[in-house]
């Protein structure tokens, strides 16, 4: 299966010149924040000089060949399986930085860590990202998921997302408005059924909406958020933030509900409901993909059988 991808890429890559990383059987493990997920056929980082014609290039010939790729940012929320990956992780975390600058609004590139997007408006004295401090992940997959913390949702900041989208055998590239009514609840238009094992949408930059403000205003407050994060265990071990969605109907937050049944410390294998708080799973150590479905599945039944409520996995499970 290697050899055969062996093949494939070189194909593509002299074509596009390519440069950047690419490695073969590579632990996804090493690239999640939950530590866990087994090797890819083919791991690639193209370089951002030429990432954005490399992977409408290699995303077209790989539909035609009927060779899968995945898409990977900063991996959170993300829980590869245990077998591996069998096609193309394609890693934009090579893709990074402010692309475009104006003066009530600025673009990142999809793969800038959401660190280093509130590094940069620090330093500049952008206002509007200060919520996303502490975040682990990309800009990507902020906007992918529609990331809400602190009562505030990327949407709220978002002004238009740039793609390349499947069209008539080809990857093109479009600028997509931001549309209201098209996002929702850590909802939007980018998520499908196949989305998270298929994509036929990448995320190349998102523009969003900027104010000016006070650098030392902007830094107090991002560690004001950190602290908190800290405070509540988010680092204490590899895990992806909350699991599961929040749902106004509940009446409450979801973490509270799955603390009052008693769940908190719940384990299989490796993997935990986290002592500090219901809505988060963390590896202990040793977890694997399928210790976090396991608890993943159980934690729903039980809300399910003792409230009626469904619970909603923000965690994105991927196929082999």
């Amino acid at each position: 299966m290697v050899r055969e991808r062996v093949t494939f890429l070189k194909q593509i890559n002299e074509q596009t010149q390519f440069k950047g990383i690419i490695r073969y059987d590579e632990p996804l493990s090493a690239h999640t924040t939950f530590k866990v997920g087994g090797p890819a056929d083919v791991w690639i980082r193209p370089s951002a000089t030429i990432f954005e014609d490399y992977a409408a290039s290699l995303l077209a010939s790989a539909d035609a060949e009927g060779i899968r790729v995945f898409i990977m940012g900063g991996g959170a929320n993300i829980v590869p399986s245990d077998a591996g990956f069998r096609g193309i992780v394609l890693d934009s975390s090579g893709y990074t930085g402010p692309l475009a600058e104006e003066s009530d609004a600025v673009s990142f590139a999809a793969g800038s860590s959401i660190d280093l997007v509130t590094e940069i408006a620090a330093d500049k004295g952008w206002g509007g990202f200060e919520f996303l401090a502490g975040m682990p992940g990309s800009i990507g997959g902020a906007v992918y998921m529609n990331a809400r913390c602190y009562d505030t949702s990327v949407s709220d900041r978002l002004r238009e997302t740039v793609v390349l989208a499947f069209d008539n055998g080809a990857f093109l590239k479009k600028t997509i408005p931001f549309r209201e009514t098209d996002f929702g609840y850590k909802k939007s238009p980018f998520q499908c059924e196949e989305a998270a094992n298929d994509r036929r949408t990448l995320i190349l930059s998102a523009k969003f909406s900027i104010y000016q403000r006070e650098s030392a205003l902007i830094r107090r407050e991002m560690d004001a958020l950190r602290k908190d994060r800290e405070a509540k265990g988010h680092y204490r071990f590899p895990s992806a933030g909350s699991a599961f969605k929040n749902n106004r109907a509940f009446g409450k937050p979801v973490g509270k509900i799955i603390d009052e049944l008693g769940l908190k410390g719940l384990s299989r294998g490796g993997a935990m409901v986290a002592p500090f708080h219901g809505n988060i799973i963390i590896n202990t150590g040793d977890a694997t993909a399928s210790d976090i479905r396991l608890l993943v599945d159980e934690v729903k039944e039980t809300v399910f059988k003792h409230t009626g409520f469904v619970l909603e996995p923000e965690i994105i499970f991927c196929k082999e």
